[in-house]
């Protein structure tokens, strides 16, 4: 996917953690299961390009998330977390709806591969 020597960061929260996160810098009130921070996009983007950026995942929302669905919690943890490296990488579901079907894939795509070599 072009980032064969990316670097990113996770942090994991809990959702107090994390609504105060989506609060102070997406303007979105509560909390959320995943926010990602991408360093690649901005006025500062190309000091450092093997940085992706930040992606952050609320464990309380993770584990709700894995609960309701019948999953394990590390289960959900891995999705929430290709998600965010994929949004770091360029991806968007908000914005159009084929963004949106593709970013599915490619996550799915991922996720099969991670379970295979599970």
């Amino acid at each position: 996917m072009g980032s064969p020597d990316g670097e990113l960061s996770v942090v994991i929260l809990d959702d107090v953690g994390i609504a105060a996160l989506n609060q102070a810098y997406l303007n979105r009130p509560g909390s959320t299961n995943v926010i990602a921070f991408p360093m690649r996009e901005g006025p500062f983007a190309d000091i450092a390009p093997e940085l992706l950026g930040d992606v952050v995942i609320s464990m309380d929302t993770a584990e709700r998330e894995a609960e309701q669905a019948g999953i394990s919690l590390e289960t959900r943890f891995m999705e929430l977390l290709v998600h965010g490296i994929l949004h770091l990488l360029g991806f968007d579901h908000e914005t159009d709806p084929e963004k949106a079907r593709r970013m599915e894939q490619k996550s799915m795509e991922i996720l099969v591969r991670i379970r295979g070599k599970a």
